[in-house]
């Protein structure tokens, strides 16, 4: 036969396109429309209804950037539609390539009852099932006019993104409003068409089933005129039944899709357009739920419930009853769907504790896994955290855009720096966005890796990222694509269902262990600094908060403040969403969150100084209060004391416009240009700098990536640099028990002073650094050169540490180009180390050299400062400050000692000293001290092992408790009760890296 394959695809194409599916609304009347714009911030429905509205002709333009306009919306049916379906089709000027990330709108009826949303690809809204001729039809539509910040790449810097700079020009042209007959038959008949022109597009060429899928088209096509797509769609799909009846094999790949829009909390649109976006996607959701018997939606994170709850009520109980049925089903048990790279380990705790108990409290269940599919890579204390907060499963798919290296498995098991594991999947789509695609589907089958055991994946399917969530042309696909030749399989299903049935097929999955490093976006770990910085200091301010609290109640009785810590926590977990914390989001979304930070900071202060003033009493002596679990200052941890002495002082030696500072434990060369090329350990005897090599170099790099201006830094940046040698001055300040050289530079457009601090008694260098950043398109970095043969960095994550390379030997280490840190990363060979700590910089990274002469160095560079200009094309601009310390000589415990030095000061204050709630044996620390969330004064004391070896000893409390017990990190339990010597004392035994979770009984 001749090759007639492109003539019935083109020709199936077009007719679908240009003829069945504008049939569907084929017979339409004009409705009479109003509108109302609303001159700021958009208001609550009750007072929409109420405007005053104008006359507003179709086709007219609306919408300034941010905007709200309301448009009141009259018809008739007319009377030959009688017992019709009848739906009202709306075009606000969408474009469906857009969907999420332009004009949105919300249906209410005139009583204020929220219907559904309208969207680039959810343009209808049903009027009536059977329509009564000449009935009139009356609604309203909240619409957005959110601006198109995300266009086709290249992404260019705009001003939209933010309200204060964009522009008043309106964005959107209308198109139609209109009544019009849904016809059903035509609509199914394009979702037949449409369904087979995918799969026959993934066959092999010449297979039977395609041939036969063909021929069924040619056929239908043959039965259809053109001229009455209605009147012939039903004898058009009689002719394709067949193909579409034909089972699937017996071994085919089995989907499991569940209802997905992945709404981002705040990214390319403020908060306050998201608690919108939600209200939208959800109020169509649980309309689709109505129309459909097993379609299932998932959302995740608890806030964007408690945002409809709160904004939105007449949804949330639309939602509470789709919860009931088991078809709206809240997944991941996280606050929001965060960052895991950055947060610190208590926080990540919070955002499951907050998580859990607000799914329990409202709708009575807990989620059994973390839905987390579009995070930034994650840290490899997750699993641990993961399972001992209660979770069964993790899911995710960012993995899948690595750049260079493909992930081996999509089903398995993944082992974090402790040794737990934790059952895993990654959709084998390679999306959190499906549609049901004849690709997609066909991809999920093909690429799945664990086929010869297991025979499923999961598929997220629907409009995503800015919302919308599924279609009823997805729901209509799912029925075909149910049993049909030549497809996977797929069904609706809770992902707890696919988990279940996924662990009894791999009782013995593959394995991977350590980080899930993502080969892309790497540069999140330092763009929009601020944001980072306010991270940092607020999850610091609020563990001090809490300790100091709780130990304030178990000393006097002084009433705990939890209304207060819970509202301040959910703020700061928040904004640890993956695309705020990232810095990848608008200069609109960054101002806020810098603006809460502070917010935070100072309420988070104010409780601290509370409750300090109940701890130190009416005393008159100088005592200073130590939050870190370690001695600081000669002052107890976690308690107050007198502080010791300084030790001795610190001597100066003034050479070439430089100076050398010694203070008995380090000796300290730095140049007349502020470089340190000699750092001496007295202890050792050891150098810490290369000869000939200069450390806290400050070096300005090219950095315009691929792609993605925000989030990436591509490996290119490194071919181009220039190191910030010239100096405006250099000067000297002493002080009792310190001295201080002040360094300033003018470099570029920007300007920047750092101090650099030589204390008594430490073998810190300590820089603050202050930054008028004024560049574009830069990237600073500050570099330490080590006389140190180091086969691996040790970067402090979650509860410990993680271990990278400094080689390149494999593609997977040489991708890791830019790593994360929290307070620390630690370098050593045997009997010499060092560390560089910060408070507020998570980006660095590691060079491997070797020379005759010297051997094997290494150089680490803290990442500090970015200038892209996509989102936010004024990123970082401006002031910007950074603490960070050089510490020499330092071990591994050295190293976790000075980070949490730097991110928990001592605070000194007039009163009377305090022991502490709880003092932890040597090689264990207290991560935590607070009430329990049940608000049953019970007190939670969290321990973990930081160092990455075993650790036992006995945890003594300040005076006598009643009973103390094992708990999950979200105080679930008791898993195991402890038993007490003394009424004060509980042994432990911890493995490496082990966290564990103590509830007391006062």
């Amino acid at each position: 036969m001749h090759d007639d394959i492109p003539l019935t695809v083109g020709r199936a194409t077009r007719v679908l396109r240009e003829r069945i599916q504008p049939a569907v609304h084929a017979r339409r009347v004009p409705l009479e429309v109003a509108f109302a714009e609303l001159p700021g911030e958009p208001i609550p429905p009750g007072e929409g209804l109420a405007l005053d509205y104008a006359p507003f002709e179709v086709g007219s333009v609306w919408g300034a950037a941010w905007g709200t306009t309301w448009f009141s919306v009259r018809g008739t049916v007319p009377p030959e539609w009688a017992g019709k379906r009848v739906e009202a089709v709306i075009d606000l000027g969408f474009d469906v390539e857009r969907t999420g990330f332009q004009c949105e709108g919300l249906v209410y009826l005139p009583d204020g009852t929220p219907v559904k949303s309208l969207n680039p690809r959810n343009q209808w809204v049903r009027i009536a099932d059977a329509a009564a001729g000449g009935e009139t039809v009356e609604f309203l539509v909240e619409a957005a006019a959110n601006p198109v910040i995300l266009e086709h790449h290249p992404f260019l810097p705009t001003q939209e993104g933010d309200i204060l700079t964009s522009s008043p020009k309106r964005l959107y042209t209308t198109r139609h409003f209109d009544l019009a007959v849904f016809d059903a038959e035509v609509f199914e008949l394009g979702l037949d068409v449409e369904v087979l022109l995918e799969l026959q597009a993934e066959l092999p060429e010449s297979s039977p089933r395609r041939m036969r899928i063909l021929q069924a088209l040619d056929d239908a096509l043959d039965l259809l005129d053109l001229q009455d797509i209605s009147g012939t769609a039903a004898a058009s799909r009689a002719a394709l039944a067949p193909a579409l009846a034909s089972p699937a094999e017996a071994s085919t790949h089995e989907i499991s899709a569940v209802g997905h829009a992945h709404i981002d909390s705040a990214w390319l649109w403020p908060v306050r357009e998201t608690i919108r976006k939600v209200a939208r996607t959800t109020s169509s959701m649980t309309d689709l739920i109505g129309e459909t018997d097993d379609f299932v939606y998932g959302m995740s994170s608890a806030q964007q419930y408690a945002w409809i709850k709160e904004h939105r009520p007449e949804v949330y109980e639309k939602v509470r009853a789709a919860v009931a049925e088991g078809r709206f089903l809240p997944l991941g048990g996280m606050w929001v769907e965060s960052d895991t790279v950055m947060p610190t380990g208590e926080a990540m705790v919070r955002q499951f504790l907050y998580g859990q108990r607000f799914f329990e409290e409202e709708f009575g269940i807990r989620s059994k896994g973390v839905w987390l599919p579009d995070s930034f890579g994650y840290s490899p204390a997750l699993p641990q955290l993961i399972r001992r907060a209660g979770f069964e499963w993790f899911f995710t798919q960012k993995i899948s855009w690595n750049q260079v290296n493909r992930f081996p498995h999509h089903t398995f098991a993944w082992e974090g720096i402790d040794g737990s594991r934790i059952f895993s999947h990654f959709p084998s789509m390679d999306t959190y966005n499906s549609q049901l695609s004849g690709a997609e589907v066909a991809k999920a089958s093909r690429q799945f890796r664990e086929s010869r055991r297991a025979n499923g994946s999961i598929a997220p399917v629907g409009w995503g990222d800015g919302g919308g969530g599924t279609t009823r042309e997805m729901t209509g696909k799912a029925k075909r694509l149910a049993d049909l030749e030549g497809s996977a399989k797929v069904r609706w299903e809770h992902p707890d269902e696919f988990f279940d049935r996924a662990k009894h097929q791999l009782p013995q999955p593959p394995v991977w262990v350590g980080e899930l490093y993502l080969e892309l976006h790497r540069a999140t770990l330092t763009s929009q600094h601020k944001t980072k910085q306010g991270n940092r200091r607020t999850e610091h301010l609020l563990i001090e908060a809490e300790l100091w609290a709780a130990s304030a109640a178990f000393w006097t009785g002084a009433e705990y403040p939890y209304d207060e810590l819970d509202a301040l926590w959910k703020q700061v977990l928040l904004q640890q969403f993956h695309d705020i914390l990232p810095g990848s989001s608008i200069a609109w979304v960054h101002r806020e969150a810098v603006e809460q930070y502070e917010r935070v900071a100072a309420e988070a202060e104010a409780l601290i100084q509370r409750s300090l003033a109940a701890l130190a009493g009416e005393g008159t002596e100088t005592i200073v209060f130590n939050a870190s679990p370690y001695d600081q200052r000669g002052v107890i941890p976690l308690g107050a004391s007198v502080p010791g002495q300084d030790g001795d002082a610190v001597t100066v030696e003034e050479t070439g416009g430089g100076c050398i500072l010694d203070n008995g434990w380090v000796r300290v060369t730095i140049t007349a240009e502020g470089l340190i090329t000699s750092a001496i350990d007295h202890r050792t005897g050891r150098e810490a700098i290369p000869a000939g090599t200069e450390a806290n170099l400050l070096q300005l790099h090219q950095d315009f990536p691929n792609m993605w201006d925000a989030w990436d830094v591509d490996r290119f940046y490194r071919n181009r640099v220039d190191d910030l040698r010239a100096v405006e001055s250099l000067t000297l300040e002493q002080e009792p028990g310190a001295v201080t050289v002040i360094v300033t530079r003018a470099f570029s457009r920007s300007r920047l002073t750092q101090r650099i601090t030589v204390r008594a008694g430490s073998p810190a260098v300590e820089f603050a650094q202050s930054t008028d950043w004024h560049e574009t398109e830069k990237f600073l970095k500050v570099a330490f050169p080590l006389d140190i043969q180091a086969e691996h960095t040790a970067a402090e994550t979650q509860f410990g540490y993680t271990k990278r390379v400094t080689h390149t030997n494999t593609s997977w280490e040489a991708a890791k180009f830019e790593t994360s840190m929290h307070r620390f990363v630690h370098v050593e060979e045997p009997g010499f180390g060092v560390a560089l700590t910060t408070d507020s910089t998570y980006g660095y990274d590691v060079t491997r050299d070797s020379t005759p002469e010297q051997g094997v160095t290494t150089t680490v560079r803290l990442s500090l400062l970015r200038a892209p200009r996509f989102p936010d094309p004024e990123t970082d601009q401006g002031e910007q400050t950074h603490r960070y310390a050089f510490v020499i000589g330092a071990g591994i415990e050295d190293a976790t000692a000075a980070g949490l030095a730097m991110n928990l000061p001592p605070r000194q204050v007039t009163g009377s000293p305090v022991a502490p709630v709880a003092q932890a044996p040597g090689g264990i620390l207290v991560s935590a001290v607070k009430l329990a969330a049940d608000r049953s004064g019970d007190l939670i004391v969290r321990v973990y092992e930081p160092y990455g070896r075993r650790a036992s000893g006995s945890l003594v409390f300040g005076r006598a408790v009643s009973a103390v017990s094992t708990v999950s990190l979200i105080e679930d339990g008791p898993l195991e009760q402890l038993p007490l010597v003394d009424g004060r004392e509980v042994a432990l035994s911890l493995t490496p890296f082990e966290v564990r979770t103590l509830r007391v009984s006062l």
